[in-house]
This record gives C-alpha cells, sequence and structure tokens, in this order.
C-alpha cells in the first residue's frame, strides 16, 4: 500500500548540509498497525511529515497505491486516502466541533455520527458538537477532537504523530484501544509501550536510519533500557 524508496532528507544548518534521514527504504500493508519509535532525534516526525506532504524529501520516491506520489502537495494525499494529526493539535478559530467533523469527513454528517467519532475519543457529543474551537477549551480536549476528525476522514493510512501528548491517563488507555479499532492502514509515532505492543510492526529508528522492524517480542527488548518508552514529546 505504501512504500518508501531510497528517501532521505538534509536542512541547511550553519551553513552545512546536515542529513537528517539516510536512505529510508519501508514498505507498508493494508490493514495492518504499524509503531515507529526511537531516541528523540532519530527522525521519526520528520519521515512522518514527509510521507503526508508536510515536508520534501531531498532524494527517493514514495509510492501509495501503486502511484507516485513523491512531489504530491498535502491536498492531494489527501484525497487520495492519507490522513495526518498533529502531535500539536492544529486549532481552527471560528468554527465549531461538527463543521470541523463534517469538513474531515467530506460530508454533512448526521448526529449520530459525529456522537460515534466524539464518544470514540471519550468527549460527549451533547456537550461538544456545538461548541467552538476557542481558547476556553483546554489542549487536551483539542487533541481529542483532532483524533476524532482522523477517525472521520476514513483515510487509507492513518498517521498518528505522537497521538498520546497532552492526553490525560484515563483517556489514554481509551486512546490504545482507540487504535485497534480503526480501519485501514494506521501508522504512529510513539514512545510509549502501550501503543508499541498493540502494533503489527514496530519500526525502529535512530540517528535518522531504519534499525529494524518486526515484531513486538523482537523490538521491544532492543527499546529497554532507551527513551522510547517514556511518555514525552519532542522536537524533530
Amino acid at each position: 500500500m505504501l512504500e518508501i524508496k531510497n528517501l532521505s532528507f538534509s536542512v541547511q544548518e550553519n551553513g552545512k548540509s546536515k542529513e537528517i534521514l539516510k536512505n529510508i527504504n519501508l514498505s507498508l500493508a493494508q490493514n495492518k498497525l504499524y509503531v515507529i519509535t526511537g531516541q528523540n532525534g532519530s527522525g521519526k516526525s520528520t519521515l512522518v511529515k514527509i510521507i503526508m506532504g508536510i515536508l520534501s524529501q531531498t532524494s527517493g520516491q514514495i509510492f501509495f497505491g501503486g502511484k507516485d506520489i513523491s512531489s504530491m502537495p498535502i491536498h492531494e494525499r489527501a484525497r487520495l486516502g492519507i490522513s495526518f494529526a498533529f502531535q500539536s493539535p492544529v486549532t481552527f478559530k471560528g468554527l465549531k466541533v461538527k463543521e470541523l467533523l463534517d469538513i474531515a469527513s467530506g460530508q454533512k454528517n448526521s448526529l449520530s455520527q459525529n456522537c460515534d467519532y466524539l464518544s470514540k475519543v471519550g468527549l460527549c457529543a451533547r456537550d461538544y458538537i456545538d461548541r467552538y474551537i476557542d481558547d476556553k477549551l483546554s489542549g487536551g480536549e483539542l487533541k481529542r477532537i483532532e483524533l476524532a476528525m482522523a477517525l472521520s476522514r476514513k483515510g487509507k493510512l492513518n498517521i498518528f504523530d505522537e497521538p498520546e501528548a497532552g492526553i490525560d491517563l484515563w483517556s489514554f488507555d481509551k486512546l490504545v484501544s482507540l487504535f485497534s479499532s480503526v480501519k485501514g492502514t494506521t501508522l504512529i509515532v510513539s514512545h510509549q509501550r502501550k501503543i508499541l505492543e498493540i502494533a503489527d510492526k514496530i519500526i525502529l529508528m535512530k540517528n535518522g536510519e531504519i534499525v529494524k522492524v518486526g515484531g513486538k517480542e523482537e523490538i521491544l527488548p532492543l527499546t529497554t533500557n532507551s527513551s522510547c518508552t517514556k511518555l514525552r514529546g519532542e522536537n524533530e
């Protein structure tokens, strides 16, 4: 479903080229759950942003459903069925929650549909459906609303960058079960062990390279003494 070939990404730093991703090769199958993990600065968030088209690779190709999307803009990738939820929620002031869900799904949702999306992320539709996206909502509420939007898109490839950031512990357990029920292929960037444990495959990164791809029995022992299992955000 998704295939990455020889992908690299560099930035200019103090007049010199700094390589962030180095010759990444990766294949994702349909209807599987993948988790990318690794220490801070390993390139995890950079990789998923390139897949979505937020950043552009320096070299290499990306294929989605057999189609070369390497130079496609974000909106065209979204039309093909790639969905992205940011580590820090994007705000849309002036819109109501129900309007955001309609925009995300590309149709006018029924009340029961919106209720279903919101309840899956631990929000009561009665309390939130007509609320405006403004500074009266907490960071955790905005995060859950963005996750509800991701569900309403019903993407073929659903990307979540550190979805646990800003989520309280009670909601975190609900979040883990949510990912197990998402349809399509799911790709999550996370340090959290509970999320790693539900993955079909774990992608371990280090210093801009993929070190290993495998099941949890194979990969989790490699993360035991690293920062991979800590609940915290990162900037990459």
